[in-house]
């Protein structure tokens, strides 16, 4: 499977990108004529120009902006991703709203509402008790008089300086969102949609899966050649979801634990064994690619450096796999103990050296915080 290729060179720096770009608050909706007009020629160039390396924004460009806001989502876009990333999670009246978790207490000022402090609640989340509040417990009206915050504070202080002043996306304003930007920046901008904790959603009697159907039809995007990935760490829904998207699905793994649906059933496969090359083959019957963590590809060693690659990649690629390992940050903190710069772990490291140690072993893209970076790191391999 080939991936389209960004359209147009992008040589600003992440502060110069930062800086230029005016984010509003909220973005209006295209009509139905802009949508139609839009998506025509941005399915044609898709088609047309196409490579192998596919760069996605990371819940935005979250190196630089609170995750999962506009203004992230945005500035990943300008800095030339190919996709935006958008978790999503739903509302008490069933809305899909991007939050990285339905726990919302990390990354919003939600704890300074008063009115909101009797939601404060302990759940069980994919078997684990996590307290805070949830989005399923309050309307999209509710949500939206919060204020996102960044969510890594120590690491990341400067994005701190925005706290405060984006709201809760909808899925629909981050497809709004990059339908207008496709058209001013003249190349396709795609979405790549995770479902969160499907298997809890469901529980609830909010599963997303319909209201993500849905929404794609509503917006013409439930087609093959739709610049749109559908990725979930469960795999009961890709396999349910295969069976009604036209568009390429992604089974994520993690280095440790199990699918929870698996969990939930009682089958006691692990992520291991979904990346053993038997497990991929059987990923290619429902998905076309596989996002695993990167340390299932290159694991670290004693010293937290970069050790042997496995043999992922190519069983992957045996597969007819792509393969979208996650997630490339330039802070110490995130990096192989090889490409650090310091001992100071929210120092900036070496970013350039471990997405292209990672290219060699023959990755078709990734998932990062720091666009800007994997597209000069892009633009240097070619």
């Amino acid at each position: 499977m080939k991936l389209p290729s960004r359209l147009l060179p992008v040589a600003a720096s992440a502060l110069a990108v930062a800086a230029a770009v005016a984010v509003p608050q909220a973005v209006p909706s295209l009509s139905s004529a802009q949508s139609t007009s839009a998506a025509g020629p941005v399915a044609v160039q898709a088609a047309k120009h196409r490579d192998d390396f596919v760069i996605v924004g990371h819940r935005g460009a979250s190196g630089y902006r609170p995750e999962h806001t506009l203004a992230s989502y945005e500035l990943a876009a300008r800095m030339g991703a190919d996709y935006i990333e958008p978790d999503l999670v739903t509302t008490k009246d069933h809305v899909l709203v991007t939050r990285h978790e339905p726990e919302i207490g990390g990354t919003t000022d939600v704890a300074s509402h008063p009115e909101f402090a009797g939601r404060k609640t302990t759940k069980m989340l994919d078997g684990v008790a996590t307290t805070g509040w949830f989005t399923e417990d309050f309307t999209l009206a509710e949500l939206k008089t919060l204020r996102a915050k960044e969510r890594i504070p120590a690491t990341r202080q400067h994005n701190t300086v925005f706290d405060g002043h984006y709201q809760i996306p909808t899925f629909q304003e981050v497809i709004d969102l990059s339908k207008r930007l496709s058209k001013e920046l003249g190349r396709p901008i795609g979405i790549y949609p995770e479902t969160k904790h499907p298997t809890y959603f469901r529980a609830q009697g909010l599963p997303l899966e319909p209201e993500l159907i849905k929404t794609l039809n509503r917006n013409g995007l439930n087609r093959p050649d739709s610049k749109v990935f559908v990725q979930s760490f469960e795999v009961g829904n890709l396999k349910a979801l295969d069976k009604q998207l036209r568009v390429p699905l992604v089974q994520l793994t993690s280095s440790v634990g199990a699918p929870y649906d698996f969990v939930a059933s009682g089958d006691k496969r692990t992520y291991a064994d979904i990346v053993s090359a038997k497990g991929l083959r059987e990923v290619a019957t429902y998905a076309d690619g596989v996002g695993p963590s990167k340390d299932q590809i290159i694991p670290l060693d004693a010293a937290g450096k970069l050790g042997k690659p496995t043999s992922l990649v190519a069983d992957a690629h045996k597969a007819g796999l792509v393969v979208h390992p996650y997630t490339f940050r330039v802070e110490n903190t995130f990096l192989p103990a090889d490409f650090d710069s310091s001992t100071n772990p929210n120092d900036s490291g070496n970013l350039f050296g471990e997405i292209a140690a990672y290219r060699k072993v023959g990755i078709d893209g990734l998932f990062t915080d720091n666009t800007d970076i994997a597209v000069a790191e892009e633009k240097e391999a070619r």
